[in-house]
């Protein structure tokens, strides 16, 4: 569970923040002073930190600086009021990832929580990478040696140095975050922007502001100007996660941005130029969701300028073992401990299971295990402990029963009857489904939703 801290002298408003986030299922403390703050994240370091720019014994950028003393990479959304975004600006320029405006709603809130939580998460995955480039790590020892995997590092390498458009095609949990930022890191845009954007977070009726921004008085609270990601990422790179999930018109307004290279704030006139490289991801076939008209043909053939398909680590099991060493390694180095490895039963359990959730279920079944481990040797009672219920024993449906049916329409009729077994155990509770299938609620709801199963049930 996520830890956010909020900084803000306002009892009011730290009651009602946190009960918004408490019931987003996020843990939250909140203090009304900044030296009592630094204390907590001293003592507690939670991974998001809301901060008020007015304390009342230190200036906000004051406290955010000292937060970056104690952790450069500490998460920080700032807190203003109107007015005073010059200030918030201010302050990402030193190191906070995003700011809010007094007052918000409650949409806007959670989903400027969850982006900074996201942003966090990938930050610290190229902390890693960049970790393992500095201290020369073979590749085999952090991502695999499949030919799948050694084929996806050379389509990097090609594509990484050009401004080509890219799409990430793969399973949740397949790793895409990590290529969009490989390819940023190779490239000669390198030392700009990278701006993330999940596009299945994002609520429909936000988006268009979102990605392109707005003028003061466009809309409804709308109290100052706001830059949208793309300007956010002029000069870098833009990543698209989930593209699929956004409407027509916005599909249809980004088409234009990307092909015109410039925009117009939502509620605006003046047209503003951006010089962005954009790289989608979707866990989907866009393809053939163009063909059933769930996607805009003229904005795939836009994106479709090079393709890298990401293999379910089911799918290069050859690579298990390599990526369980180099997690149980990143664990004992955290945990302080040193276990040796897995006993038999253990690596059969991971080699015979079927990853629903890819290398970031077994990322975190391994760091979850060696922490919960009492011995030098990681057993099977410390795996099946964590898995709920394996998937054999929700019942796997029969995939066979049409032999003339091509490999694609048997993959989907798996997937369908396998997401509608877990909701019929669960009494269709979506969140227990998500935690048997080893998916994330929000990937669960994704798959639901392409998969045309109804999304209503409770």
């Amino acid at each position: 569970m996520e830890k956010i801290l909020i900084i803000d002298d306002d009892q009011d408003f730290q009651f009602t923040v946190s009960q918004i986030l408490k019931e987003e299922n996020y843990e939250v403390s909140a203090k009304g002073y900044g030296k009592a703050a630094l204390k907590a994240v001293k003592k507690d370091s939670p991974h998001l930190i809301l901060l008020d720019i007015r304390l009342p014994d230190m200036d906000g950028m004051k406290v955010l600086e000292e937060i970056k003393k104690i952790n450069k990479n500490m998460g920080v959304v700032m807190i203003t009021g109107f007015g005073e975004v010059n200030g918030a600006v201010r302050a990402m320029k030193l190191g906070a990832l995003d700011y809010i405006t007094k007052p918000f709603d409650t949409r806007e809130l959670i989903l400027r929580v969850k982006k900074a939580l996201e942003t966090q998460y990938l930050i610290r995955e190229v902390e890693g990478l960049r970790r393992k480039l500095g201290e020369n790590i073979p590749v085999k020892e952090t991502m695999g040696e499949s030919p799948a995997i050694r084929r996806i590092l050379k389509q990097v390498e090609i594509v990484a140095p050009t401004d080509l458009t890219v799409i990430l095609q793969g399973e949740s949990g397949t790793g895409k975050e990590l290529i969009a930022q490989m390819i940023h890191q190779e490239s000669k845009r390198k030392n700009k922007p990278f701006v993330a954007i999940d596009c299945g977070a994002i609520p429909v009726e936000l988006a268009e502001s979102e990605l392109f921004g707005y003028e003061k008085g466009a809309f409804t609270g709308s109290d100052a100007q706001k830059e949208g990601r793309f300007e956010q990422a002029n000069g870098g790179v833009l990543f698209l996660d989930e593209i699929s999930n956004l409407s027509d018109a916005i599909q249809m307004k980004l088409l234009r941005v990307i092909q015109e290279r410039k925009l117009q704030h939502l509620g605006g006139k003046k047209d503003i130029q951006i010089d962005v490289r954009i790289i989608v991801a979707t866990n989907c076939d866009l393809f053939q969701e163009v063909k059933r008209g769930n996607f805009r043909n003229d904005l795939f053939q836009r994106l479709n300028e090079f393709h890298i398909l990401l293999p379910a680590l089911r799918e290069r099991k050859e690579d298990i073992p390599i990526l369980v060493k180099y997690f149980l390694k990143e664990a004992n180095h955290e945990f302080h401990k040193n276990i040796r490895g897995f006993s038999p039963a253990a690596m059969k359990f991971l080699l015979d299971y079927y990853w629903p959730g890819n290398v970031r279920e077994l990322k975190n079944l391994i760091k979850k295990a060696a922490l919960l481990a009492d011995s030098e040797e990681i057993s099977i009672s410390h795996l099946s402990s964590m898995t709920m219920r394996p998937l054999n024993e929700i019942g796997l449906p029969r995939i066979f029963d049409n032999e003339d049916l091509p490999f694609e329409e048997i993959t989907r009729n798996f997937e369908k009857n396998l997401i509608q077994r877990a909701l019929e155990e669960t009494g269709y509770n979506k969140t227990r489904a998500a935690k048997i299938l080893k998916l994330h609620r929000k990937a669960l709801y994704r798959k639901m939703k392409s998969l045309g199963l109804p999304l209503h049930l409770n």
